[in-house]
């Protein structure tokens, strides 16, 4: 299971998923520096080791490397929450409390999605007792 990002991970893996395409070392820090002063080194280091976590993947280009995230923001979200309800030693009493900081548009949004994963499930096997058609043959 995840460990949740640091800072300054979060701030990097933000512009991957955001961007959504290989990005370099270069285009990560010029976007940052807009936000705070960091040094090229601070975030090629912080770039290597979501490399070497497995959160990016990466491809020679020349001298340097371009980068893309492995999986998306809400793949990391999910697995992060999993773990918090799994960690629970009462995950129904989690549940409720999650759901009732949840404001009415997020509850809205799981509605939606547990409507999107009833439908993807398989349909329950029929009652081997039941006939099929209309009856007569």
């Amino acid at each position: 299971m995840p460990r949740p990002l640091g800072d300054l991970e979060d701030a990097v893996m933000t512009r991957v998923w955001r961007w959504n395409r290989p990005v370099t070392v270069r285009e990560v820090l010029e976007d940052l520096r807009q936000e705070r002063s960091i040094a090229y080194t601070t975030v090629m280091t912080v770039m290597d080791n979501l490399h070497q976590k497995g959160w990016l993947r990466r491809e020679a280009e020349g001298r340097a490397y371009r980068y893309e995230a492995v999986s998306t923001r809400a793949a990391y979200s999910a697995a992060l929450m999993h773990e918090a309800w799994a960690a629970s030693d009462n995950p129904a009493a989690a549940l409720v409390a999650f759901f009732g900081m949840m404001s009415a548009e997020q509850r809205e949004a799981l509605r939606d999605a547990m409507r999107v994963v009833q439908s993807a499930e398989p349909a329950e096997p029929a009652d081997p007792g039941e006939t099929r058609g209309s009856g007569g043959r």
